[in-house]
């Protein structure tokens, strides 16, 4: 499968010209905006919506849909935000994605500004993003010298500027609202919904809020039609995604997809197996915040439904591989650790749990676990589930209650022996070897 389709959003990575305003637009950059511009604003609403196309951020909201929510008789202005945030563990995707087609990102969003009546957009990048946020300015100016951003732009009487911005490193700032008051410049901390950005985001202002590669798919929507976008994918999963995958793999990286491509071809056919000729042993489908699956799974479609089907989200798209030879509980307090760390604190269910979560983890995996210790890991992923601001937390849950369903006899082995099975059984390997 991974050689019979046309590759979308990565058909130009061999080219390196394109990086340039020259090269992107020998490739029918812009042409797309053109495109937009000689359209009503809700005609390019309705493209995108026919398509389609879902959010690539991890929840996987219609993107369309998103567009026509934003009011236009509030006498605000609207905005444009992409997010490029890009924190999940996991994942990085969107950052070659960039590095690679910066104009890309750019043209889609300059087409979704002219879908809400935007005028100001902005690209909130990743505080460790350094190389990606100077790639993105070059592009910025190149693109401000081209007529496609400024003053009347494309010889129009539209004016669309953009902004760069980068975060400070915060993992909480990739949920929407956090990165608006990131952006404003107050602390990154989620808000409270309603009223959702749609309504009341940037500056109390409509705001649309998408994911890097959501973008960088609307302008081949808006030159080739929803109906070329949707011969890829699945009916309620069209399109293709690109997905990360890491861990124990021979290539680890990012490989573009149909939607819908079972994890066999993904791990087997583009990533080369498990490293070493090793057994799957857990996986996850997109990131570290969504729930484990097991070897079981390794056939299960990666679409949006699938997965859910499965017991998981699809997420971003990054696909974390353990083999047999990784301890759960291990994996399972190291990811824990990650949430607990960067929790923002702005509530107790987040902030307390992934707290006392990490350190009930660690006593187990050090050895060190009681009896009470599983059920009392149970009982706090329930309680964290669903029950804070933002889905830090439950990423956090989705961790320990995914672990312990697929895996639960490996934390009773913890607590009963006093140490890591498996690294005791490896080490006996290694020595009769």
């Amino acid at each position: 499968m991974s050689g019979t389709f046309e590759r979308r959003l990565t058909r130009d990575w061999d080219d390196p010209g394109v990086i340039g305003i020259d090269g992107y637009r020998a490739k029918g950059g812009y042409e797309a905006l053109k495109n937009a511009l000689a359209m009503e604003p809700a005609a390019v609403i309705e493209q995108v919506k026919a398509s389609g196309l879902r959010g690539r951020g991890g929840a996987g909201f219609p993107a369309g849909t998103k567009w026509s929510f934003v009011p236009r008789d509030t006498g605000k202005a609207t905005y444009v935000v992409a997010n490029f945030d890009e924190s999940e563990p996991g994942t990085c995707s969107n950052r070659e994605l960039v590095e690679r087609d910066p104009h890309r990102l750019l043209e889609g969003t300059a087409i979704a500004a002219l879908a809400i009546g935007c005028r100001t957009a902005f690209v909130y990048v990743r505080g460790e993003y350094l190389w990606q946020s100077l790639v993105l300015e070059k592009a910025i100016g190149e693109a401000y010298d081209g007529g496609f951003f400024g003053k009347g732009i494309v010889g129009t009487d539209v004016d669309l500027d953009v902004v760069l911005h980068r975060g400070a490193g915060a993992y909480i700032c990739g949920e929407e609202t956090a990165l608006l008051s990131s952006l404003e410049g107050f602390r990154g901390q989620p808000r409270l919904r309603p009223p959702f950005p749609a309504v009341e985001g940037l500056y109390a202002s409509p705001t649309v809020i998408n994911n890097v590669e959501t973008l960088m798919s609307v302008p081949d929507i808006l030159l080739r039609g929803p109906e070329w976008f949707r011969e890829l994918g699945t009916e309620r999963s069209p399109g293709t995604k690109v997905f990360t995958i890491s861990g124990k793999v021979e290539r680890p990286g990012n490989y573009e997809l149909p939607l819908g491509t079972p994890l066999r071809v993904l791990l087997e056919d583009m990533a080369g197996g498990v490293l070493d000729g090793r057994s799957l042993k857990a996986w996850t489908p997109g990131g570290s915040s969504t729930p484990l699956l097991t070897a079981d799974h390794i056939d299960t479609p990666l679409d949006y439904e699938s997965v859910a089907a499965a017991g998981s989200l699809l997420g971003t798209g990054a696909v974390m591989v353990l083999d047999d030879t990784d301890c759960v509980v291990d994996a399972a307090q190291r990811m824990t650790r990650f949430y607990a760390h960067e929790s923002c604190g702005k509530c107790t269910p987040c902030r307390e749990g992934t707290w006392w979560a990490e350190r009930v983890l660690g006593r187990i995996a050090e050895g060190h676990g009681r009896d009470e210790d599983v059920p009392v890991m149970a009982e706090m992923g329930t309680n964290i589930m669903f029950r804070a601001f933002c889905a830090l937390a439950d990423g956090a849950a989705a961790v320990i209650d995914s672990s312990l369903e697929h895996f639960r006899e490996e934390f009773e082995a913890h607590v009963r022996l006093g140490r890591c099975p498996l690294r005791a059984e490896h080490a006996e390997v290694a020595v009769a070897g």
